[in-house]
């Protein structure tokens, strides 16, 4: 098989598992305004849901860029140039929630805890939406000459497809992050998030069939209309699963819906890595972007030998993590409202 190819798919999986483990992440603070509305207890019930985690799930996201970088350059060099302002973006976003994550219970104020869970909340929308946007260009392609130079402007990113991109992830990780919370959480923040997952489906179904349905009559290829139709029955198992209460049932769905949307948006984008819209005789492929033989081989058996490793350690931490989190065990007694105990970091 063909080493580029290989590794074509291989950051593919790595994309997936980021917006799989990653997407929960985002959910989670997209709603913390909503599922701790009553005090900073419930919002660090939420919070500490994915504290173990979530920087750990941030490692898919340099190792996708990292793969993408030594395996092929030019897509690397193209996207990260043409996309040079929403990249920064989701940069900035990233590393505002990162720091608010651990600076927010650093001092005994709830002005100084608010301040850091609106960084959590932005810092978790502005990536949910951008990543949408930015992975609906490289499907649709920007305009780009013939030295692979992308000369389309930050405006013109914004296409009504790239929106909906964006609204679809937005959505979809939000909707994500309610069913995991769900799952993950006990008491008041739990009962919260089933009804945000309920109404989150009401949006992230839609949007997500648009979405798909526009993927595959504009890019799509034969097979795809089975990952598309097959992400939407997820998301329709998942919303149904949360209904009844079946907790487990709807996160796994998520993962399925999350899985095969990624996957249909790879198998639009084949076997382009950029396409341009200025002439398709300028397109970056698989083929002509990707690096020489020895780089790839290199790169295939310290993979071989690293992710087992890698993948065998995160599973462990999950299963460390596994149990439900609930307020008291961050305040040793039930939580009916009051002040927040004393500062303890979430990871």
């Amino acid at each position: 098989m063909d080493l580029a190819l290989i590794w074509f798919v291989a950051i593919a999986v790595l994309w997936t598992g980021y917006f799989f483990l990653e997407g929960f992440d985002f959910g989670v603070g997209v709603l913390l305004p909503f599922t701790g509305r009553r005090n900073s207890i419930e919002r660090r019930v939420a919070i500490n849901s994915i504290g173990p985690v979530w920087s750990a799930n941030e490692v898919w996201l340099l190792t996708a860029v990292g793969a993408t970088f030594a395996a092929f350059p030019p897509w690397y060099a193209s996207m990260l140039s043409g996309f040079y302002l929403p990249v920064l973006a989701i940069l900035i976003a990233l590393i505002a929630r990162g720091v608010a994550f651990k600076y927010r219970s650093s001092h005994d104020s709830d002005r100084w805890r608010d301040v850091w869970d609106r960084a959590i909340f932005l810092g978790s929308v502005v990536p949910s939406f951008l990543w949408g946007v930015l992975f609906a260009n490289l499907v649709q392609g920007v305009a780009m000459d013939a030295d692979h130079i992308v000369t389309a402007g930050p405006l013109d990113l914004f296409t009504p497809y790239a929106l909906l991109g964006g609204l679809t992830t937005l959505a979809l990780f939000t909707l994500h992050g309610a069913v995991f919370l769900s799952l993950k959480t006990d008491g008041p923040v739990r009962t919260r998030s089933r009804t945000a997952a309920l109404g989150g489906a009401v949006v992230a179904l839609p949007a997500s069939a648009a979405f798909l349905w526009w993927t595959q009559a504009a890019h799509g290829q034969d097979w795809t209309v089975v990952t598309a139709m097959t992400a939407v029955a997820a998301l329709v198992l998942g919303a149904l699963s949360t209904w009844r209460g079946r907790e487990g049932w709807a996160f796994t769905a998520m993962a399925v819906a999350v899985l095969t949307l990624t996957v249909t948006v790879f198998g639009a984008l084949y076997p382009n890595v950029l396409p341009s819209t200025t002439d398709p005789a300028y397109s970056l492929t698989i083929e002509n972007a990707a690096s020489a033989d020895y780089t790839l081989t290199v790169m295939t058996w310290l993979t071989l030998v690293a992710l087992p490793v890698i993948l065998g350690y995160q599973a462990w931490s999950y299963w460390v993590f596994r149990k439900r989190v609930t307020g008291d065990q961050i305040t040793g007694a039930t939580v009916d409202g009051g002040a927040e105990p004393e500062p303890e970091k979430v990871a």
